[in-house]
Order: structure tokens, then sequence, then C-alpha cells
């Protein structure tokens, strides 16, 4: 028997099973929300500040922070970017 994915990628087996996209972007929010939380840290805010400061409920707060939760807006992750004094870059590559 012999194996198909033997010397493949990984990429090309997840683009294979039509689950690439799904990994990708689970995988960047893992990291935003990483980088979110490390500089509310970082400048001492607790989520209900953060809230505040967004304009936005604690629950969206926990959702942005969440890393499993991919349906997070363009406009949710600026608003959090202005809060930390950062600015929001998102590139194709």
């Amino acid at each position: 028997m012999k194996a198909k994915h033997i010397g493949g990628s990984f990429d090309d087996f997840l683009k294979e099973q039509d689950m690439l996209a799904g990994g990708e972007a689970v995988a960047a929010k893992r990291v935003l929300a990483f980088q979110i939380e490390k500089e509310m840290k970082r400048k001492g805010l607790t989520k209900v500040e953060m809230a505040s400061r967004m304009r936005t409920s604690r629950t969206a707060v926990d959702r942005l922070l969440d890393p499993t939760n991919i349906s997070v807006t363009l406009n949710t992750l600026e608003k959090a970017a202005l809060v930390l004094g950062k600015k929001l870059s998102i590139r194709i590559a």
C-alpha cells in the first residue's frame, strides 16, 4: 500500500482536505488574541476597561480574546489596536 502523503507538506494535505483556510484563520486569530492580551497586560488594562475604551461590551472583548473565535470583525480589531496605541496592519502575502 503506497502512502499518498509521504513527502508532501502539511499545507498540501490541508488543502486537499479543504481545511487550509480555516486552519490559517484560527492560527492568525490565536496570534492576534495573544498580542492583544499581552499589550493589555503591559498597559494594565482589564477587560472591563478595554471594553469601555472601545465603546463595546465585555462580551465583545471576551470574543476578541478568544483564540478560537475567528468571527471578530476588522472594525473590532481596529478599535482594540487604537485603544492600545497600536495600528492594525493587514496584508495578503
